[in-house]
């Protein structure tokens, strides 16, 4: 039996499993919280953290010597400023942190608009995208700009930590928006822009889909209790992970549920948006991810379920009630001053209404997203079941939700983490030098539970539609054209 372990740094946790190459079966597991610390629209953790966490997970599947290979599959987009020396010059701004939302609005201008990004880069800058970070950090920051020697993603850093290597993979390197899905290579015409100002020696260097970042470090061996010289993965994005993972085929739909949510499929072509909705990433794979991404899911069911003194599955038909839930502003659609609001209130309106409104919102950001995936791309398979997955996954309210608004099939994995199952499907194909695709399917990761398909209710996804789209300028922030910048963050507790 070969053991690989596959790792998950998400924004909350780090989690490991450690599974059997051949058999796909998890032997062990380990999981760590982060602390992540902002008010507003900033969002931060610093980058010891992540490793502190892998340290723990590690630790407590007490199997960390005997694993031959490993990969870490990161929360997207994060920013992590290195030193000459490959330490952190402050904490890295998570992929929702939102106070660059004015960056990214002049990158947009910058190289010509949306459709020009979406055309040449794949993508569309959002205050998510890597490269919105870094023109802030250059904007508010400019002495923590001139000392950063290296710029890593969350994956990258922790990559690196194992191996000293600086590299990445070309599906989080996707989500930079200084990294090309057309010619598969950094872009000299966004890093030489006067708010990027960036030379490629500072980034990492992009791996192919199996090809190894190198092997565990002697100090990292000793830190973690891996074994000294077992090999590392490239590493990739915690979306690419989760669809390694499923070893999803071209045109299967994917719905995530968890703090945020996203929607995605895999697809054999290449992806450009000009509305920028959806996201032309590339995959692990060696084909394409076009992805939308919501900031409100999970986190916001349970919010409203807290104000209205409700269990979180006690929920009544809506009846005419829209909850647009975008605490934390929204990137999809692409509004991130935005607050959340209730429309349709009666006298009589059950509270348990309102927490099935709240749900209802969520999820139809979520299949409209799909539904624009569907025509930018080779198209969804009208006969493939929606894959869902996420925490919000082990819920009977979102598998309704989700079956009675899209009118599909659903599918439910059995199996959990699929970021890390991703990472570890990854790192046994490198240690293996074989197709990712083959070891999913060996390991039967889609294997759970199918809904049939119900009627599609198309009376909420039209009123949902119909008052969001009344309801924009309501839902902004007071202040019309650059979005406002929130309060700095406090500092993180290490």
């Amino acid at each position: 039996m070969g053991l690989v372990a596959g790792v998950d740094c998400s924004t909350q946790s780090t989690k490991v499993v450690v599974v059997d190459s051949e058999t796909g079966q998890i032997v062990a597991t380990g999981r760590a919280q982060h602390t992540v610390t902002g008010t507003g629209g900033a969002r931060e953790t610093h980058p010891d953290v992540w490793w502190e966490a892998l340290r723990i997970a590690l630790g407590q599947t007490g199997l960390a010597g005997g694993v031959a290979a490993i990969s870490v599959a990161g929360q997207q987009h994060g920013l992590v400023c290195l030193d000459a020396s490959g330490r952190p010059l402050r904490p890295a701004l998570l992929w929702n942190d939102t106070r660059s939302a004015s960056d990214a609005v002049d990158l947009r201008a910058a190289l010509g608009g949306a459709t020009a990004w979406a055309t040449r880069i794949g993508v569309v800058p959002v205050a998510s995208f890597t490269a919105s970070k870094w023109a802030w950090v250059r904007r508010r920051e400019p002495e923590i700009a001139a000392r950063t020697a290296a710029i890593r993603l969350p994956h990258d850093y922790m990559t690196e930590r194992l191996t000293g290597e600086g590299v990445t993979d070309r599906g989080d390197a996707s989500g930079t928006a200084w990294w090309s899905t057309e010619t598969e290579a950094y872009v000299p015409e966004v890093l030489g822009l006067d708010t990027i100002g960036l030379s490629t020696d500072r980034l990492p260097r992009v791996l192919r889909p199996t090809e190894a970042a190198g092997t565990v470090t002697a100090y990292a061996a000793e830190a973690t209790g891996l074994t000294a010289g077992a090999l590392v993965g490239p590493g990739t994005g915690d979306n690419m992970g989760a669809a390694l993972g499923l070893g999803l085929r071209p045109g299967t739909p994917v719905v995530s549920l968890g703090t945020s949510g996203t929607a995605y499929m895999v697809s054999t072509a290449r992806i450009a948006d000009p509305t920028g909705d959806v996201a032309g990433f590339a995959d692990a794979s060696g084909r394409f991810l076009p992805l939308a991404c919501t900031l409100n899911c999970t986190l916001a069911v349970d919010r409203m379920a807290e104000w209205l003194r409700l269990d979180r599955d006690d929920v009544a038909p809506s009846r005419g009630v829209v909850a647009l839930p975008y605490f934390d502003g929204e990137r999809t659609p692409n509004i991130p001053g935005a607050s959340a609001a209730v429309f349709g209130l009666r006298h009589d309106t059950d509270p348990r209404s309102i927490l099935m409104a709240t749900y209802e919102g969520a999820v139809a950001s979520l299949l409209e997203a799909l539904d624009t995936i569907d025509l930018c791309s080779s198209g969804i398979d009208p006969e493939s079941p929606l894959v869902l997955i996420g925490g919000g996954a082990r819920s009977k309210t979102w598998w309704h939700v989700v079956g009675r608004l899209s009118g599909r099939a659903v599918l439910i994995p059995e199996a959990t983490d699929l970021v890390a199952i991703g990472a570890a499907v990854q790192a046994a194909a490198t240690l293996h030098s074989t197709d990712p695709q083959g070891v999913a399917a060996g390991w039967n990761t889609t294997a759970g539970t199918q809904l049939d398909p119900v009627p599609r209710d198309f009376e909420t996804v039209t009123l949902h539609r119909a008052v969001r789209g009344l309801a924009l300028e309501a839902v902004q922030t007071p202040h019309a054209g650059r979005p406002a910048e929130p309060s700095e963050p406090t500092e993180p507790t290490e």
